[in-house]
């Protein structure tokens, strides 16, 4: 276990699962972080794309890798992240939450998760555990989820929160290089709110006005960065990763907390 007395928080931006195949610009940036922070003794993950209906937790010793996309090449399908899971912090982890938390091992490592860490810990020997989104649950309590989870940080977990600030699947060029410029604006407002710590605005995000419309249609990709918000203090260190936008309305912005 690591002697850091209050670990690092961490939102990344995942973008697309091809990343976990590629070598780029944001795969680099990913392992740039896992160079800089001291290694987790657990990596507890809120990803996007566990969403369901109430929260819920596994405490599986050997999670299965879920394979949650479609249509990609076949050698994406072939990525292999076998981690063991952390079944005594999944328990601490559903004890902090104050509100009704489900194991539930139904799902496992999603590649919200594995698309990211397959990069950052290639050796794939560091327990993972993941914590479901609630998506009957407003802004506020996300916020709440990640305030409850701040002990964590005290024994060495990493949390993990992997989505993205703007994702509109609707909108996507395949050819674009950068965003169009509701999603930089968005993307833009996020990251100033987060840097001066009004928090509020971003839970309230709708208050950034015409790009919050456009930013996403479902807020299952925004909330993961919630949770790292809520367990931040303010005393941390913020510093940013990736920023920009790419294929016109994904954010790869990343943020980190230390």
């Amino acid at each position: 276990m690591t002697n850091v007395t209050k670990f690092p928080l961490l939102f990344v931006g995942h973008g697309s699962p091809l990343n976990a195949i590629e070598d780029n610009k944001y795969t680099k940036g990913w392992q740039e972080i896992a160079g800089k922070i001291p290694k987790p003794s657990a990596i507890l993950s809120v990803s996007a794309h566990w969403y369901t209906q109430g929260s819920k937790v596994n405490d599986a010793e050997k999670p299965r890798t879920v394979y949650d996309m479609y249509g990609f090449p076949d050698e994406l399908y072939k990525v292999s992240y076998n981690v063991p899971g952390a079944p005594e912090l999944a328990k601490i982890t559903k004890q902090l939450i104050q509100g009704k938390v489900e194991f539930d091992n139904s799902w496992g490592i999603d590649h919200g998760t594995w698309s990211v860490l397959c990069k950052m810990y290639p050796e794939a020997n560091i327990p993972v555990y993941q914590l479901s989104i609630d998506g009957n649950a407003s802004a506020e309590v996300h916020f709440q989820i990640g305030r409850n989870l701040r002990n964590l940080r005290e024994k060495g977990v990493l949390l993990f929160a992997s989505g993205n600030v703007v994702h509109n699947l609707s909108k996507v060029d395949w050819k674009m290089d950068g965003g169009y410029s509701w999603a930089v604006e968005f993307d833009g407002y996020i990251r100033d709110k987060i840097l001066a710590r009004e928090y509020q605005d971003v839970i309230n995000y709708t208050s950034a006005g015409k790009s919050a419309e456009l930013a996403f249609y479902y807020p299952d990709h925004f909330y993961p960065l919630l949770y790292v918000l809520g367990a931040s203090e303010a005393t941390d260190r913020i510093s940013i990763y990736n920023e920009s936008c790419t294929l016109g309305s994904l954010s790869m912005t990343s943020y980190l907390f230390e």
